[in-house]
């Protein structure tokens, strides 16, 4: 399953970087598989356990700092596929080639 989720600190101003930061630390910390971009990081795991302990342990790192956060997520549960991070951008890119 992959999770794309968004952590937003919010009462800390409009500077939330560092914030941010403290969660997608949790994450590459974590040994999954996970991509950051400017919106979601998404993480890759066997099972919703697995996933969402380590979005709860991140948004407790933003929690630590930040009196209010709000969480964003979108969850793509399909058992039997792996690295689907990677293979779900290049099926999409193989059909950009062939038009």
């Amino acid at each position: 399953m992959i999770v794309a989720f968004s952590v937003t600190p919010l009462g800390v101003g409009e500077e939330v970087g560092a914030y941010v930061a403290d969660a997608v630390r949790v994450v590459r910390e974590s040994g999954l598989p996970h991509r950051t971009d400017a919106m979601f990081t998404s993480v890759e795991g066997e099972d919703w356990d697995q996933v969402m302990d380590v979005v709860k342990r991140a948004v407790a790192a933003v929690e630590a700092r930040a009196p209010r956060v709000s969480v964003v997520m979108k969850v793509d549960i399909r058992p039997g596929v792996t690295d689907g991070l990677h293979s779900k951008v290049a099926t999409v890119e193989r059909y950009l080639e062939e038009s």
